[in-house]
């Protein structure tokens, strides 16, 4: 099993409802494909002082598990991926950083 945990950080605050629909959009897209064994989301827990800290600091994470990382490459180009990120990239700007990896625990 592999994991792929993005860090997502959008470059301005977003509305709740806007936010939970990208992360609905995401899950719903990755679950689409038919690569994926789960998607789970959730949001940054911010605290006070970290937008100091010059560092990507997250809007929230997505963590994507998939058999190997053949199925991974494979989710990223399944059907309504790039229009998915496309869609939202062009309403919102964002940016992602990932890790791939073995289960944490």
């Amino acid at each position: 099993m592999i994991y792929h945990t993005m860090i997502v950080s959008f470059d301005q605050p977003l509305p709740d409802t806007e936010l939970d629909q990208y992360l609905t959009d995401i899950e719903r897209v990755m679950l689409d494909s038919g690569l994926v064994r789960s998607v789970v989301t959730r949001r940054h827990l911010p605290i006070p002082g970290e937008e100091a800290i010059p560092a990507l600091i997250a809007t929230a994470i997505v963590q994507v598990a998939v058999a190997d990382t053949e199925a991974l490459a494979k989710a990223f180009t399944a059907p309504g991926m790039h229009e998915v990120i496309e869609h939202w990239q062009a309403r919102h700007p964002y940016k992602v950083a990932w890790a791939n990896h073995e289960p944490l625990v």
